[in-house]
């Protein structure tokens, strides 16, 4: 499919009058556990000309389309993204670390990507993934689940579990996430994964309820620690000086 995205990143950028820094897949086909009728979920930064940035109305600074073949895109510009990288915005943070890049401006990631880590908030980030995990737990609590939920359920906790213990960005593919279970737990995931891969969107499996024990377990104890979590260490002069060279040069 990277052709067909491809194309349409084009098209995009023609049409809008933009042009797109970034842009990687942000779903299941990032994360590693895509099922056969997985859609793309492709997520994009995007700049006008300098000249946009420079007028005093608001703007639309969203770009989103869906095809009839499965792409799924939404895309921000620039000044939306510093914005949300000020407030260490869960989902722009994955995107720099997408193991599925379909385009990208080196120049751009080379200046952003050191903003974003410094931006990173360990607490911010961790309370996103606890109200994500919590929300999951609760549509896996019963005798039989949907597969998806589960795996929701499965990465937002144990990306939780990451940060607490690491202390850094999340990895975004789930196979990373799990040097943080034991091997049974490890083995159950890993057989789930294979089965998703052969399985719809839609499928329901029985609940492990050994698995489920765990996820529970492992969601109180992120509620516990996520509280003494440090903050983002961000520099709103250095991000106005790097916005202006994008600009400038990229």
């Amino acid at each position: 499919m990277t052709p067909t995205i491809l194309k349409k990143i084009k098209e995009v950028e023609e049409i809008r009058g933009v042009e797109v820094l970034l842009a990687v897949e942000s779903g299941s086909r990032a994360w590693g556990f895509a099922s056969p009728d997985s859609d793309y979920d492709i997520r994009f930064i995007y700049r006008h000309e300098k000249d946009w940035y420079l007028s005093p109305w608001d703007k639309d600074e969203t770009i989103e389309f869906m095809t009839e073949d499965d792409l799924d895109g939404s895309g921000w510009d620039l000044r939306k993204t510093f914005h949300l990288l000020l407030k260490s915005n869960a989902a722009l943070l994955s995107w720099f670390y997408s193991p599925v890049v379909y385009k990208e401006n080196t120049k751009f990631t080379a200046l952003f990507r050191p903003l974003a880590d410094a931006c990173f908030s360990p607490i911010a980030v961790s309370y996103h993934y606890l109200s994500m995990s919590k929300k999951y737990l609760e549509a896996c609590r019963s005798d039989e689940v949907k597969l998806k939920s589960y795996f929701y359920c499965l990465r937002t906790t144990l990306t939780g579990k990451w940060i607490i213990e690491k202390g850094t960005v999340p990895p975004v593919l789930f196979s990373d996430l799990l040097v943080l279970t034991d091997d049974t737990i490890r083995r159950k995931i890993e057989d789930l994964v294979a089965l998703k891969a052969t399985k719809g969107e839609s499928y329901y499996h029985p609940n492990d309820w050994e698995l489920f024990g765990f996820l529970e377990k492992t969601i109180a104890e992120n509620e516990k620690k996520s509280k003494d979590l440090p903050g983002g260490k961000a520099d709103k002069a250095e991000m106005e000086r790097v916005f202006r060279e994008i600009l400038e040069k990229c």
